[in-house]
């Protein structure tokens, strides 16, 4: 209990001098968002609704269970300027599952992962290697977006990855495609250079992943779309060994 209360504590003290800025106290950028990751790290671990879905996520049996609990999530600070929880799209049980870092401003105002530009050429990029979007299953490590797209905080991603790893666990790819350096590095756990993550079968919860290029960044890069299409390719021969398999 005194630790407890020891916590709670400390969450007023961070939450005031975050206040402070508001009154003419300068708080640097770099320390804000310190405090930031700190008060919602704290916040989770004292409320009971986050530590019912902390609890709860690893026994889900369904995938409208599993977003039906994301969509009421209050785990990370992140659910105080989310528009929409953008959980997935694509059948349940689904042969390859894309992942991307998080939810841009389209995605928080629809609802829906990968729309825009960028989803419009992860469309084109997946029907390259014979995938139709309505075939696969489509998801971000976080499931609101930061604000300003800012870089997701550790907090935050510990917080929201047990909803992504139980989304592999029941719609059972066969192979996951990681976009973007953020997503690989993620889910892998290393901080490789994309650079040197291309190229190879990766693991993710025991189901091979495959890490290339992410969409918004081939629309910067365009002479990158090339090693894109080839990372398909790869994704194509491990579905092309499992079904021999």
């Amino acid at each position: 209990m005194a630790a407890r209360n020891d916590g709670r504590a400390l969450a007023e003290v961070l939450r005031s001098r975050m206040e402070l800025e508001g009154s003419g106290f300068f708080v640097p950028s770099g320390e804000r968002e310190r405090l930031l990751s700190r008060v919602s790290r704290l916040r989770a671990a004292e409320s009971p609704s986050g530590g019912k879905i902390a609890a709860a996520i690893g026994s889900l049996e369904s995938i409208d269970s599993l977003r039906r609990l994301a969509e009421s999530c209050t785990r990370c600070v992140l659910h105080e300027t989310r528009r929409s929880v953008v959980f997935a799209e694509g059948p349940d049980h689904a042969r390859v599952m894309c992942v991307g870092e998080a939810p841009g401003a389209r995605e928080d105002e629809t609802g829906v992962p990968f729309v825009g530009r960028a989803g419009q050429l992860l469309d084109r990029l997946l029907l390259s290697v014979g995938l139709a979007r309505e075939d696969v299953y489509i998801a971000n490590v976080l499931k609101c977006r930061p604000p300003g797209n800012r870089n997701p905080q550790p907090e935050e991603i510990e917080q929201c990855s047990p909803f992504l790893r139980r989304q592999v666990a029941l719609v059972g790819p066969e192979v996951v495609i990681a976009f973007g350096t953020f997503a690989a590095q993620t889910l892998l756990g290393v901080r490789d250079s994309l650079g040197k993550l291309r190229g190879t079968v990766h693991a993710y919860e025991g189901v091979p992943l495959v890490a290339t290029y992410h969409p918004a960044a081939l629309l910067r890069n365009p002479q990158w779309t090339r090693p894109s299409w080839e990372d398909l390719q790869l994704v194509r021969r491990v579905l092309a060994e499992h079904s021999d398999g």
